[in-house]
């Protein structure tokens, strides 16, 4: 048998420019961030205000326009720069929290980690309330130092003494934004051949 029988057949160039096309895409897949959701607390409660007026305004001169069919007047003009002057301010005046989406093999490991008691699984949680909260405000919490790397965040021990010491409907909103960036959803679905 000659060299020329026993050598391997190239590919068809179709497949080499779908096999590059496919690792092109899997390597943009894998190199996607994790969704991120931020929680502000702002304790000034005349800076909040502010925002909210402000944000009222600009929305009531918005709708103006539409209605009159007209591009922006200047009165949109200055509601919008009091917005952004009012939230620059807010801004300034919050605290954030950041929290990221975590694999789901971990997140899956930190709900083990906490099963619901009897009672609690009879009630329907799915998890305990009473320590998974604080496990996972820490393990999604992320802090950024002022160059933008990751540093050490929450630990478990100071998210349950935020979450025992805030009030109720702060104290939820903190679970709440941790939970959020874990329900984040980037993709959309287009469904096709519906008869």
């Amino acid at each position: 048998m000659s060299a020329a029988a026993r050598s391997v057949p190239a590919p068809p160039a179709n497949a080499v420019v779908l096999d590059a096309h496919w690792a092109r895409k899997l390597a943009r897949l894998r190199a996607r961030q994790l969704p991120e959701h931020t929680l502000q607390i702002c304790d000034d409660l005349a800076v909040k205000k502010r925002l909210e007026q402000a944000k009222l305004e600009a929305a009531r001169c918005r709708m103006a326009d539409a209605e009159n069919q007209r591009t922006t007047s200047p009165e949109t003009e200055q509601a919008s720069a009091e917005l952004s002057v009012a939230q620059a301010e807010f801004n300034d005046a919050s605290l954030s929290l950041t929290f990221k989406a975590l694999p789901r093999p971990v997140l899956d490991g930190l709900i083990k980690r906490f099963p619901p008691t009897e009672t609690q699984a009879e009630d329907g949680d799915t998890w305990n309330p009473e320590t998974f909260p604080a496990a996972l405000v820490a393990a999604a919490h992320i802090e950024r130092d002022d160059a933008g790397q990751a540093v050490e965040g929450l630990t478990e021990e100071e998210a349950q003494d935020l979450l025992d010491s805030w009030p109720v409907a702060e104290s939820n909103a903190l679970f709440a934004a941790a939970w959020q960036a874990q329900q984040i959803a980037r993709t959309t679905t287009v469904e096709l051949g519906k008869d």
